[in-house]
Parts: C-alpha cells; structure tokens; sequence
C-alpha cells in the first residue's frame, strides 16, 4: 500500500507499507491508510491531493475492478 500526499506548495512525499497477507475488506484498506496518515498530524500545511494506491493483492485477477472509498 502506497499513500500519496501532495501538499498545497507542490511538495509531494510518499509513504508505504507492506502488509503480511493481501487487504481483503474496505475496513483494513482505511485502517491501513489511516495508520499512514496519521504520522503527519497536525499538518503544518495544506493538503491539494491525497491518494492511496493498492498493489499485488494476489494471483487472481477480479473480473470486475471497483474503486473502495476511503472515509476520512
């Protein structure tokens, strides 16, 4: 899992993690990204984009992609 964090000054920094086992639930993809982000607490700027980026989930492929929403 790659967070992505693109302040309002155009600075970019990312932040990944390798889990044990591939995320099988909405609920562990926002945990996960949640324990990411909260290093940068309090923000010392603004934020202009923030993206989470999933990778190598397993050996099968899903017949339909579909996009998980991140509560914040």
């Amino acid at each position: 899992m790659t967070l992505k964090v693109k302040y309002a000054d155009f600075q970019q920094i990312t932040r990944s993690y390798t889990g044990f086992s591939p995320v099988v639930s909405a609920v562990e993809l926002e945990r996960s990204s949640q324990a990411l982000l909260a290093p940068l607490f309090p923000l010392m700027k603004g934020i202009r984009l923030l993206g989470v980026t999933v990778s190598s989930l397993g050996e099968d492929e899903p017949d339909e992609h579909r996009q998980l929403h991140l509560t914040l």
